[in-house]
């Protein structure tokens, strides 16, 4: 039978939907006495450690599972990723796969970190929402051509810099000695292959970054 500290409760399911309605991510996860915790990653936050240390930005002091430093939160424009470079001696886990390095979340990302599950919420509207369910979790096949693009299209999150952006066409062009035109035609039929046709520039470039990280068609250590 669950335990009854661990049920949600009204109050909890309204802290929660006030959390989704101001549009900000959050996290959300319970201690150790099963009172539900909300930590909202506001603009100020560029980044947020994870572990069972007292000044860890979300603290986990009760689970003796979680490394002093286990894992870090980081902002890439509009996308968080989560981190785990070797910090942690159990692991971090995104919907039940262990994290080599970084990943990309998604609304309603699931992280279990020792044996505390944290969820993630991001309900900030996008058109990047309109991708179709299937379309996301679909690998599309890539020729080689359009895999090396992607590699120098993501070679910036190298630096797991809180501030990175995608490579700019012609940086591609130069790493891989093809024309700017070239490097368009891939970027076009990745977008097309990845239905990110219909969003802002911008914000193609970032969701096909996402999108190449989440599909394993770029891995860190590639970068």
């Amino acid at each position: 039978m669950p335990d009854p500290r661990f049920l949600d409760t009204p109050a909890d399911l309204k802290r929660r939907l006030e959390a989704e309605r101001e549009g900000t991510p959050f996290l959300f996860f319970r201690d150790g006495e099963g009172k539900q915790r909300i930590v909202t990653l506001g603009p100020a936050r560029n980044y947020v450690s994870i572990g069972r240390a007292a000044g860890c930005d979300v603290c986990l002091d009760w689970d003796d599972r979680v490394s002093r430093l286990h894992a870090r939160l980081e902002r890439s424009g509009f996308l968080w990723t989560i981190h785990d470079d070797g910090l942690s001696r159990n692991g971090t886990f995104l919907n039940g796969e262990r994290v080599q390095g970084h990943r990309v979340l998604s609304d309603r990302d699931e992280l279990r970190v020792g044996t505390t599950e944290i969820r993630f919420r991001d309900t900030t509207p996008r058109r990047s929402r309109t991708v179709t369910l299937a379309a996301s979790r679909i690998s599309p096949v890539v020729s080689p051509a359009e895999r090396k693009v992607l590699v120098a299209l993501c070679r910036p999150y190298k630096q797991r810099s809180g501030f990175a952006r995608p490579a700019s066409n012609r940086e591609i062009a130069a790493e891989l000695v093809l024309s700017v035109d070239a490097v368009k035609s891939h970027l076009r039929a990745l977008f097309a292959k990845f239905a990110l046709d219909d969003l802002p520039q911008n914000e193609k470039r970032m969701r096909l970054v996402e999108q190449a990280f989440r599909h394993g068609l770029v891995r860190e250590n590639e970068l």
